[in-house]
This record gives structure tokens, C-alpha cells and sequence, in this order.
């Protein structure tokens, strides 16, 4: 025979104790809760990086999952880092630099535009940019090899 001033949470034998449960289903809630904190703060330099569209998305990927694996926080701090960090773009210029050369390669240079008869060309030219014909067997030749 139990006292009547026993507290609420005490129960009488054979009966569920409520407490218990309500206390289980509040910490299994919490873990649960703490865990998709984690998670989001650790995902946190993988987010920042994929929402400005980095160049270093990769690299910050790789240091998130490496300090995830490790328990090595410097992974995430370098991550998170490099998420932060706006590197400047050199691929722009550089792409826009090497489609003007390959423009100017393929069009018709102005000495290919005037190209006529080879006698004609000789007739044309003064004589002092013409180039006199030499005996290959007296003069030295030269090569790369």
C-alpha cells in the first residue's frame, strides 16, 4: 500500500511508466535533431561554395568529406576558407585571347590577298628586294640539326 503523497511520476507496479517514454521519445527526438545540425554545419562551406557557382566547388567538396571521415577539423576550416575566397577569372580573357589568334590564323593575310603570276610578281618588286640567285656549292649551308 503505496502513501497517497508520493510524487506523479512514481507508478504503481504493473502500470506503464509515462515519464520514461515521454523522456525516451524526447531524447531519441534530440539526437535526431543534433545529428541534422551537424550535418547542415558541416555541409555549411560545400553549401557556400555551390550557391556563388565557384570555381573550387570540387576542392571544398573534397575537403568537407575528408574532415568528415578524419575528424580532422582543419579540412573543414580550409574548406570553408576556400568556399569564402573569390578567386579572379582568368579563363575568360585567356579563351577570348586565343579565339582572336585563331581568327587571325585563318584569315587571308594581305600577302596571300595579292599573290599574282610568279613573273609578274618579279616585274613588280624594285630590285633591291629582289634576292640574287647564289651558287649553292660556294656559299655554306645551314642547318637546325
Amino acid at each position: 500500500m503505496a502513501p497517497h503523497h508520493l510524487p506523479f511520476f512514481i507508478t504503481a507496479p504493473g502500470q506503464t511508466d509515462v515519464l520514461l517514454v515521454v523522456t525516451g521519445i524526447f531524447l531519441v527526438a534530440v539526437i535526431f535533431w543534433v545529428g541534422t545540425l551537424y550535418w547542415r554545419l558541416h555541409s555549411l562551406p560545400e553549401r557556400m561554395a555551390h550557391k556563388s557557382q565557384k570555381l573550387q566547388f570540387e576542392i571544398v567538396a573534397v575537403l568537407g568529406l575528408l574532415s568528415l571521415f578524419t575528424h580532422n577539423h582543419l579540412f573543414w576550416i580550409a574548406g570553408l576558407m576556400l568556399a569564402l575566397i573569390e578567386f579572379p577569372d582568368f579563363g575568360t580573357p585567356l579563351n577570348r585571347i586565343a579565339g582572336s589568334v585563331e581568327k587571325i590564323a585563318e584569315s587571308p593575310s594581305s600577302a596571300d590577298a595579292g599573290e599574282t603570276e610568279p613573273d609578274e610578281a618579279s616585274a613588280e618588286t624594285p630590285a633591291a628586294a629582289q634576292v640574287p640567285n647564289v651558287d649553292a656549292s660556294n656559299s655554306k649551308v645551314r642547318s637546325h640539326a
